[in-house]
């Protein structure tokens, strides 16, 4: 009997699809039952490649095709109608095994909102106990954050002269230097921590997949894409799934308990719509017949954009090292003999959360991403000057965009919207946080190491020059989320309860970014790991079974 005859034939508790920022939580946790049977699917393929695990190696995962779902925007026209590179990870762990590595949580007050909004049980003293449960800090365990954890986060070992730089210049500002933005409040400039260990990225794989691989009752199919839920009426009863990629073979597998989307914001809704689950009059006009009319499923896309600003710096960057084979050399050497130096932190070491409009918000509304190279774009080849880059970003976008199948073939990506820069609260606080960051680079303590400004040069002054450059310029920093909303009304767009329960159908949830109803205002790894822990408990009280 094949795998695939015996997972047909199997009875699983749960099967949980996508095995990424979420999925490996849900299936980790859920499996430490041993008498829960656990099947958990992975479009991508295992998470083997080197470039995976060394924390520099975003560069190359982020053009790879086998790790990496290398999706496009369709043109968007407040961009000047660009089609924006969105890279999502297809492999285990997901995006966690290919993101800039950096913990931000949030601030408290997005999560009240989310509370204030109707989400009983989503305030911040509500959902801080699982950010600490899911959290292995290399500081130990505090008010704020875990000891204990499956998910290791650590400091920057190393302290560098432009970030130091850069955190003078904010205090110059009013922005107080900080060392945690995950504490008491996110306001200040500082060093990130970041889901590395030891010089090594610490994906949800690494910690929560990892150790419960050797369990009996946990089944782990990799290179096996969901293709349909399988209803029973208005109950999902199982999956369907393509073993092998698109020309591989479809498997049928069925859940006792629940079946939990953890695919992503993009890929959940896009597997509602082609379960029949989704706003109706979309399809019907791909001819799927209705199961629940939930006009909410792939609305409310929301996504921070980022806007970088690249300088050409008066002293070495990473750049130079890059740029050379005894530069690289010598990189290397740091990281295999002390795991430190730019190899073992990424690209992104320092930021800054900061009011761009401070009358119009009473928390910060922006966040800076400070790398010690420069480059076209995010992943790109490093400029052959010693550079630097300020990247921007507002942090509570207003504008809204979708996801919306364009057929019923699952392997056929689907209209994804953004609609970038679609309100005017979005296109001033965008201008704003360009000149904050120019404020910043003018600073005493910035001053001296900036050359020039090469993006987007010192011709842009207006705010229509500066917002010109922002649609022609602006790119995704990898926060899609919303298109599944938690809320408690339908009719309002809503796609789950405040269980992550999806509307009018039984056994199914939906646990990733996809759940938020609003973007948090930061990175969105660490929200999304909080949400599936959370999600644990919850599946487990509503399944008779203590938490």
């Amino acid at each position: 009997m094949s795998p695939q005859d015996e997972i047909m034939n199997a009875k699983f508790d749960y099967i949980v699809v996508g095995a990424g920022s979420a999925g490996a939580v849900l299936a980790s946790r859920l499996s430490e039952d041993p008498s829960v049977r656990v099947l958990l699917l992975e479009a991508g393929p295992k998470d083997s490649s080197f470039w995976i695990h060394l924390p520099i190696g975003y560069g190359k995962t982020m053009w790879s095709t086998k790790y990496n779902w290398c999706f496009h925007t369709d043109p968007d026209p407040n961009m000047n109608g660009r089609r924006i590179y969105w890279p999502r990870g297809k492999t285990l762990g997901g995006s966690s095994s290919i993101n800039g590595l950096i913990y931000i949580r949030g601030q408290h007050e997005d999560y009240d909102a989310w509370a204030a909004a109707g989400n009983t049980g989503w305030s911040a003293k509500e959902v801080l106990p699982y950010f600490i449960k899911s959290e292995y800090n290399e500081r130990g365990a505090s008010k704020y954050h875990g000891g204990e954890g499956p998910l290791r986060v650590s400091d920057i070992a190393d302290k560098n002269s432009l970030i130091e730089r850069f955190i003078a210049g904010a205090e110059e500002l009013g922005v107080p230097r900080t060392d945690d933005f995950n504490g008491a409040q996110q306001l200040g400039a500082g060093y990130y921590q970041l889901t590395t260990w030891k010089g090594w990225r610490w994906s949800t794989a690494k910690g929560y997949l990892k150790p419960a691989r050797s369990r009996a009752n946990l089944v782990v199919e990799t290179e096996a894409q969901a293709t349909q839920i399988i209803m029973n009426g208005t109950r999902a009863v199982g999956v369907r799934y393509r073993k092998g990629g698109k020309s591989g073979h479809d498997v049928d597998a069925y859940a006792d308990r629940e079946v939990l989307l953890s695919a992503g914001a993009i890929l959940s809704p896009q597997l509602l719509q082609l379960s029949g689950i989704g706003p109706a009059e979309l399809l019907r006009k791909h001819g799927i017949p209705v199961v629940v009319d939930l006009p909410g499923v792939g609305e409310n896309l929301q996504d921070h954009l980022q806007i970088r600003l690249t300088f050409e710096s008066s002293e070495p960057t990473t750049n130079d090292a890059l740029n050379s084979l005894f530069g690289q050399a010598k990189l290397g050497w740091q990281w295999l003999t002390r795991r430190s130096g730019p190899l073992a932190v990424g690209i992104n070491q320092g930021g800054c959360f900061m009011r761009a409009l401070p009358e119009e918000s009473a928390t910060p509304d922006i966040q800076f991403h400070v790398a010690t190279l420069s480059a076209d774009m995010a992943g790109g080849k490093v400029h052959d000057f010693s550079g630097f880059t300020l990247s921007v970003c507002q942090l509570r976008p207003e504008s809204r965009g979708h996801i919306r199948i364009r057929s019923r073939d699952p392997f056929e990506p689907p209209e994804m919207q953004p609609n970038y820069l679609s309100t005017d609260l979005d296109r001033r606080t965008n201008v704003a946080a360009v000149r904050a960051a120019r404020a910043i680079a003018a600073s005493q303590a910035m001053a001296p190491w900036v050359v020039r400004e090469v993006k987007p040069g010192p011709a842009a002054q207006s705010d229509e020059d500066i917002l010109a450059f922002c649609r022609e310029a602006g790119a995704t920093i990898f926060h899609p989320s919303g298109t599944c909303a938690m809320g408690i009304d339908p009719k309002q767009g809503a796609v789950l309860d405040t269980r992550l329960r999806v509307h009018g159908v039984q056994g199914l949830r939906v646990v990733d970014c996809s759940a938020m109803p609003t973007l948090v205002s930061g990175n969105t790894n660490a929200p999304v790991v909080m949400m599936a822990e959370k999600a644990v408990d919850m599946i487990l009280e509503d399944n008779g079974r203590a938490a």
